[in-house]
């Protein structure tokens, strides 16, 4: 078999999956019900995100909180504040990709 398969938790429940993690990139998938979020922090790489199912609502830098549907992917640069929640009583799905992999 050349391929190699990864399954994705499929519950409700928080959950933050590192699903691969090689030097090329970083493929996480998160499970955020409602009230939940990440701590805030800064991108170590550029990441694109994917909201499968929900509703995102996120702040960068200095922005005002903004909010982003099921099917939207975001480009975040490198170096950027951001704070992650669901405030939304749906749970938010998301895929994260950090390309390229993070040094640390």
């Amino acid at each position: 078999m050349i391929e190699k398969n990864y399954s994705l938790y499929s519950g409700e429940e928080k959950t933050i999956e590192k699903v691969l993690l090689d030097e090329n990139l970083h493929y996480l998938h998160m499970v955020l019900p409602q009230g939940e979020g990440l701590p805030e922090h800064k991108t170590n790489s550029v990441v694109y995100m994917t909201v499968i199912r929900g509703k995102l609502s996120i702040g960068l830098d200095n922005q005002e909180i903004r909010e982003y549907e099921e099917g939207t992917l975001l480009k975040i640069p490198y170096d950027t504040k951001m704070m992650v929640r669901n405030t939304q009583a749906q749970t938010l799905e998301l895929i994260v990709v950090k390309a390229p992999a993070p040094k640390t």
